[in-house]
Formats: C-alpha cells, structure tokens, sequence
C-alpha cells in the first residue's frame, strides 16, 4: 500500500465549512489576537493568516490575499478591516462584530485606563513624555521608509510623494489633505500602471447588492450629516471629527495621526503633549492603532465622562471603515479587474506616504526633540526598532524608562 503524497494533501487543505463556526469561538480566537497582536498593521495580516488561513481553515489562500488586497484599496484601517471581514465571512453580521471586538477590546481598555491615570495625576512626568515622543519619531519614521519602499519607488511615484509633502508642509488643514489625496488619485489613473493584471476573484461571503449600497450610501452620507449637527454640543462635533478622519484614512494606521491632530489639538480640545502622549502608548499595547481613539475620547475635558468618550469615539473612528468594507463586499470583484481604478490607487497610496512624511517634519519631529535627549533617545529607539528588531512594546518601555532617568539628572 502505497503512502500518500503529503506535499501535495498539505497543498489542497480543506476549508472549515462555515456552519462549523460560532459567534463565540469568532470572538475568542480574536480575543487571543487582541491580547498578543504586536507590531502594527502588517504584522496583523500575518497574524490573522497564520490563524484562520493556515491554522483553522476558515478561508482559503486566494480568499484571503483577495480580502487583504480589497481592504488595501478602501480607507480606514486596513488590519482592522481585514478582521472585520473575516468575521463576517465566518458568522455574518454577529460574526463581524465579535471580531470587531475581540481585536479592539484589550488595547482600548487599556488606553483608557491609562487616560484616566494620566488626567487624574495631571499629567505624566517630563522625562517619561520625552520617551513616549522620542519613540512616536522613531515609529513613524520606521513606517515612513516602510510605505516609502513600497508604494514610492520609481519616479513618478516619487515625485507624487514629495510633491504631496512639500504642499502638506505648508497647508497642514484637512482640507488641503483631502485636496492632495484626490489630485494624487487623479494623477495615478492618468499616468500609472499596475504591474500586473493576473486577479482572481475568491468567493467571500458577501452582503447583496442592495445592502451593500444602503452599508455605502450610510457611510458617505454621515460625512455629510454629521457637520450639520457638530454645532449642536461637543459630544456631536468630536463624533464628527473622529468620524471624519477615520473615513480619509488611506495607507494604515499611522496616517489617522495627523488627520486627528488637526481636528483636536489645532482647534484646542487637546494639548499637543496630552495628544502625542496617547500616540506613544500606543506604540505598547497590542492590537489596532485605531484604538488611540479611546484615549483621545477619555482625554478630552469637555466631554467629562471618560468612559462614555472613549467608547464613542471608539466606534465613531472605526464605523466609517467597517461600513465600507462590508458594503464594498459584493461589488469588489468586478472593480479590481478595472486598471484604472488600481493605477488610482498607486498614485494615492504615494501621496499618503508624502502626508506622513510632512507631518512627521512639522508636527512630530520638532515637539519631540526639544534637547539632547529627545535626539538620543530617537536614535536608541530607531536603533531597537530597526536593526535589533525589537519589539515596539519593549523599546516604548525602555525608552519611557531611560527618558525619565534622563530628567533626573
């Protein structure tokens, strides 16, 4: 009796029919991944293959690398998205919302913890806030060269990225964002080509048609709504504030950073140290980078229940991409066969790194190096993070700690 060929029954892995799978193992198996999900966005994506691809079966490889390229297109938080849709592939509506949740919950709370720690001590010491900034340069700079080697190279990429960036140094407004985004975008279809049409549509789960327009219909028409209402008390305006910058979100988490910044400390509802000590406790818990929502939310002084501003802001941040995603669903297989759409795409995805290169120079690099060692503990955290492959917890850690070791002195 012959054996089987083991290569080739490990390459036609069977997938887990869905009926299989419940809410509750949903929430679980994200739960575990809210709880140990370092390392950002695309450490995510690795994470979440290795668990539902390779792992559980939930889906297949071509049904995978399809969600994450549709999830790569759309606003919002890409990781979170990716889950989002995983859950919804897996359980449905109560599916997605258990991998909603599961992912977001462990560094949430803990962000908003440590916002009420912060408000109710005043503050954090000097030295430990020069830390948590030196590490935010060291980070954003890491994911600045990351994106810049992927969606920059070559020179009419590049000249999209420096050209958003050099604008974008000078018009710092949301406005003048979503300006560059679009021309970006427009300049991508006319001048761009994907490097490859080879696409192969994976049947996902998806929503009908109708509901995908009414999911898409509701998601732009908030952008629309919720302005006209942000006059009616604080609690409105800062859901639209947070609304809206987690609908212009393209290219990852790290770009919600000046998105929110100029809706919350330009208009003076936070402190640029209390905005960009939340951006640096980030960097330590695991989990969505969205999720500095709910600091920001606790932060707030007009909003007065911390709690209750965590929580909304919370989900307003991320409603705008979950919407999207799911509505996009049943209508992604016949766009991404449009060139055009994808060369858009290219052009956007330059301007975005250009939008973080300029905020990076004007907003994060100078409130961080005020002296010496603002530029020291940069260089040892750039280091950590680069060359050593630390792990972003442990060098937001260390650096907190030799920062305020460094102020004692």
């Amino acid at each position: 009796m012959t054996k089987p060929n083991t290569r080739r029954a490990e390459g036609r892995k069977i997938v887990q029919p869905l009926s299989t799978i419940s809410t509750a193992q949903i929430f679980l198996c994200f739960l575990q991944l809210g709880f140990t999900a370092f390392g950002g966005p695309i450490a995510h994506l690795a994470y979440f293959r290795e668990a539902f691809v390779a792992k559980r079966h939930w889906l297949s490889e071509a049904q995978y690398s399809e969600l994450v390229a549709m999830c790569q297109f759309l606003p919002g938080p890409s990781s979170s998205q990716v889950g989002f849709a995983l859950g919804y592939h897996a359980g449905g509506w109560r599916g997605a919302l258990a991998a909603w949740l599961g992912f977001t919950l462990p560094s949430a709370l803990l962000l908003t913890l440590a916002a009420v720690g912060v408000l109710a001590t005043q503050g954090l010491p000097t030295g430990i806030l020069q830390g948590l900034l030196a590490v935010a340069v060291a980070v954003v700079a890491q994911a600045i060269w990351a994106m810049a080697k992927q969606h920059s190279a070559g020179g009419g990429r590049l000249i999209v990225m420096l050209l958003a960036a050099a604008v974008l140094c000078v018009f710092s407004s949301a406005q003048a964002t979503v300006l560059v985004l679009v021309l970006a975008g427009l300049i991508g279809a006319i001048s761009f080509r994907p490097t490859s049409t080879d696409t192969q549509t994976a049947a996902l789960r998806a929503p009908s048609f109708p509901i995908g327009i009414l999911l898409l219909c509701l998601a732009l028409s908030l952008l629309f709504v919720l302005p006209l209402l942000s006059t009616l008390s604080p609690w409105l305006a800062l859901t639209d504030s947070f609304y809206r910058a987690g609908a212009l979100v393209f290219g990852g988490g790290h770009v919600v950073l000046p998105l929110l910044q100029a809706e919350l400390v330009t208009p003076g509802w936070l402190s640029a140290d209390t905005f960009y000590t939340g951006y640096g406790l980030a960097q330590a818990v695991p989990g969505p980078l969205f999720t500095l929502a709910a600091y920001l939310g606790a932060s707030v002084p007009a909003l007065a229940s911390p709690l209750l501003g965590a929580s909304i802001m919370l989900i307003a941040v991320f409603l705008p991409g979950l919407l999207l995603v799911i509505g996009l669903l049943p209508f992604w297989a016949h766009w991404q066969r449009h060139l055009r759409v994808r060369a858009a795409v290219i052009g956007l995805n330059a301007a975005v790194v250009g939008l973080l290169l300029a905020t990076w120079l004007v907003s994060i690099v100078p409130h961080a190096w005020t002296d010496w060692r603002g530029v020291a503990l940069t260089i040892a955290a750039s280091t950590a993070l680069q060359w050593a492959k630390w792990p972003a917890w442990l060098v937001v850690l260390l650096s907190t700690g030799v920062g305020f070791a460094l102020a004692m002195v």
